[in-house]
């Protein structure tokens, strides 16, 4: 089958040195090339973040009863009178 691709320039002439170091064709090179990554053991999965919450998940929101200004207070310290 024909298809036509995109390879970075540093590549194909890479790839071509190798069919003719080796005395084989670039089709052969890059068919070599693709079974190769096919024949890779595929990824295990996607990676999941590890919990690291802090604190009891069950316990009530230490913050479910403060208005912003209350928060914006407790953070910087500060009071309605700046």
């Amino acid at each position: 089958m024909k298809t036509t691709i995109e390879i970075h320039d540093e590549l194909l002439r890479q790839a071509r040195q190798h069919a003719r170091v080796t005395g084989r064709s670039l089709r052969a090179v890059i068919e070599e090339g693709i079974r190769l990554v096919l024949s890779a053991p595929k990824p295990q999965g996607t990676y999941k973040l590890p919990d690291l919450s802090v604190g009891d998940p069950d316990a009530a929101d230490p913050l479910a009863g403060v208005s912003w200004q209350e928060l914006r207070e407790m953070i910087y310290g500060e009071s309605e009178s700046h």
